[in-house]
C-alpha cells in the first residue's frame, strides 16, 4: 500500500504521512474474533515500570490471529482485508469451506476472493498458502515461520518482512531471516508463502508528538539531559558529551552498538550465520 500526504495546513501536517487505507475492504472487525486488550503501561504486577515510554493511547480491541492454521487441506476464501491497530501488517479474514472464519497476517499481493489452503503434504506455491519446508521450493519467500513444529508462526510477522528458504538437507532447513541471520529449522516446521504486506509502513512520518501519544508512546528524555542520580549519562554543566568509554542504559548496561545476546543462550546452536 502507498502513503497519503497532507497539505501543509499546520506545522504538524507539513511533514506528516499516513498509510493509504484504500485497499481495505472492511472497517468493523469480526465480533467473535476480537477480545478486550487490557493496558499495562509498561508495568509489572508490582506496578513498577519495566518498559519505559509506554502509557496512554487509544483503546483497542485485540484481533485473534490464527498463527497455526491447523485446518489442513480445507480451502479458505479471503473474504476481507482489514486494518489491525495492534500490528504493522494488515490482516485477512478467511472463510473456510465448513463456514468457520479466522484471521491471518495478510501477505503482499493477496486479494479478496482468492482461495488459500494450509497443508502438511504438498502445497501449491501460491501467496497465502501454508506448508512445511519439506514441500516448499528452495528460494521461496516465506513469513509467519514456526520455531518448532506445531508451535505456530513466531518469526517474520511485521510489515514488509520476508524470510528466504536457502536449502533443505536431511531434516534441516536453512532460512535467511530479514535481519540477515541464517538459522536452521526442522523441515517439518510450517511457514506461509510470500512476504508480509503493507511494505510502506516503515516510511510513515508521524509529523507531531500527539500522534505518538495516541499510539501509546510517551516522550523519550535523553540520558545526558538528566541528573547523575537518574542516568549514567547525567550531570555536568551545560551541553556535554556522554563522557564514558561506552554509552550505558539507565541500568548501567552497555548500549548503542554493543552486542547484547547471551553467548550461552540455548538457541545459539541453531544460528548458522549471525545477523548483519
Amino acid at each position: 500500500m502507498a502513503l497519503r500526504l497532507f497539505k501543509p495546513t499546520t506545522p504538524g501536517r507539513r511533514h506528516a504521512s499516513v498509510s493509504d487505507f484504500s485497499g481495505l475492504t472492511k472497517k468493523r472487525p469480526q465480533k467473535n474474533l476480537i477480545e478486550i486488550r487490557k493496558k499495562h503501561s509498561g508495568r509489572n504486577n508490582q506496578g513498577k515500570i519495566t518498559v519505559r515510554h509506554r502509557g496512554g493511547g487509544v483503546k483497542r480491541y485485540y484481533r485473534i490471529i490464527d498463527f497455526f492454521r491447523k485446518k489442513f487441506d480445507i480451502p479458505a476464501t479471503v473474504s476481507a482485508l482489514e486494518y489491525d491497530p495492534n500490528r504493522s501488517a494488515r490482516i485477512a479474514l478467511l472463510q473456510y469451506a465448513d463456514g468457520e472464519k479466522s484471521y491471518i497476517i495478510a501477505p503482499n499481493g493477496l486479494q479478496v476472493g482468492e482461495n488459500v489452503v494450509s497443508s502438511q503434504s504438498r502445497v501449491e506455491v501460491k501467496v497465502g498458502n501454508r506448508g512445511t519446508f519439506t514441500h516448499i521450493p528452495v528460494g521461496t519467500l516465506v513469513h509467519s515461520i514456526e520455531l518448532f513444529p506445531g508451535q505456530g508462526g513466531k518469526l517474520v510477522r511485521s510489515a514488509g518482512g520476508a524470510g528466504r528458504l536457502m536449502s533443505v538437507e536431511g531434516d534441516i532447513a536453512l532460512i535467511k531471516l530479514p535481519s540477515g541471520e541464517v538459522r536452521s529449522f526442522s523441515k517439518q516446521c510450517m511457514a506461509t508463502i510470500g512476504d508480509v504486506g503493507n511494505t510502506d509502513h516503515q516510511h510513515v512520518r508521524y509529523g507531531k508528538a500527539g500522534r505518538r501519544r495516541l499510539l501509546g508512546w510517551k516522550p523519550t528524555v535523553r540520558g545526558k539531559a538528566m541528573n547523575p542520580v537518574d542516568h549514567p549519562h547525567g550531570g555536568g554543566e551545560g551541553n556535554q558529551p556522554v563522557g564514558l568509554k561506552h554509552p550505558k542504559t539507565p541500568q548501567g548496561k552497555p548500549a548503542l552498538g554493543v552486542r547484547t545476546r547471551n553467548k550461552k543462550k540455548w538457541s545459539n546452536r541453531f544460528i548458522v550465520t549471525r545477523r548483519t
